[in-house]
């Protein structure tokens, strides 16, 4: 696929909505924003809909224009200029669907992430195996290849976690996810065996909600709560045969107040270890 016809990465065209919505507070049409800025509306559209590059003086220009007050928010959109990051996950591109794409660069970009998750263990802490067993189990069933392109996208995912740079993760998991077992016992007994290791790093805060427990938020549904470098760029993709990301204000809200509250009813750290130890000796 020729450059030109690559379609805005999702930070590309968060940063034209941002702009967007600044526009929109200011009450300026596309137009009048276009004549104030010496830009025809076209080029406005354009740069609201992430398919033409900007530069961070033309941020800061759009900002002044739209008495945006709040720096640090300024100064955080001009870091999502420069156009689209070429990382890593850009070779799967025509090969797995654009929002595992979208996912792996937000993720790469993120300053902390939260993920509550009931049935399925938070792909950020899957084993190989694990990750290998949920594909095959997809339906319509998908070809050996397909499986492994996925696999190792979802491994790949995984380095933010590693290195000097690595990411604070806090993941709230159900002991219905611990005891599902997918792969079989061999695979179910190396996938806790991983989590109780990855739960030792400092910057993961692993946590389960135990049997018993009672009801609790969002009880149905697996969330990914991306923290940006200002609250208002923050991203939530919520579990589904699609990628679903929200980034509205009132969404955002709501998805913080719930992970308070799954958080305030899970373990703590080494009593959440305590029962995946004791459903790991059970197999």
């Amino acid at each position: 696929m020729p450059p030109s016809k690559i379609p805005p990465s999702i930070r590309q065209r968060r940063l034209g909505a941002e702009l967007r919505r600044l526009r929109e507070q200011a009450g300026l049409s596309v137009t009048r924003a276009g004549e104030l800025h010496g830009a025809t509306q076209s080029r406005i559209s354009n740069i609201e809909s992430g398919g033409y590059p900007v530069s961070a003086d033309r941020v800061r220009a759009l900002a002044r224009l739209y008495e945006c007050a709040d720096d640090a928010l300024v100064e955080a959109l001009t870091r999502m200029t420069g156009g689209r990051t070429r990382g890593w996950w850009e070779e799967y591109r025509e090969i797995l669907p654009a929002g595992a794409l979208d996912l792996a660069e937000v993720e790469h970009h993120a300053r902390s992430m939260r993920i509550a998750s009931v049935v399925h263990i938070p792909g950020l802490l899957q084993t190989p195996e694990h990750a290998r067993a949920l594909f095959r189990d997809v339906v319509p069933p998908l070809s050996p290849p397909e499986v492994e392109h996925l696999v190792s996208h979802r491994i790949k995912r995984q380095s933010v976690l590693y290195g000097e740079q690595s990411m604070p993760l806090l993941a709230i998991v159900h002991e219905t996810a611990l005891r599902m077992g997918f792969g079989g016992p061999e695979v179910a007994l190396d996938q806790l065996d991983h989590l109780l290791t990855m739960s030792e790093h400092p910057h993961i805060d692993l946590r389960v909600i135990p049997f018993g427990t009672g009801s609790f938020p969002s009880s149905g549904a697996g969330i990914v709560y991306i923290h940006a470098e200002v609250a208002r760029l923050d991203t939530v993709q919520v579990d589904g045969d699609r990628f679903e990301f929200i980034d509205a204000e009132p969404q955002l809200i709501k998805y913080r107040a719930v992970l308070d509250r799954l958080e305030a009813t899970a373990l703590k750290p080494e009593a959440s270890r305590d029962v995946i130890r004791r459903i790991a000796r059970s197999m």
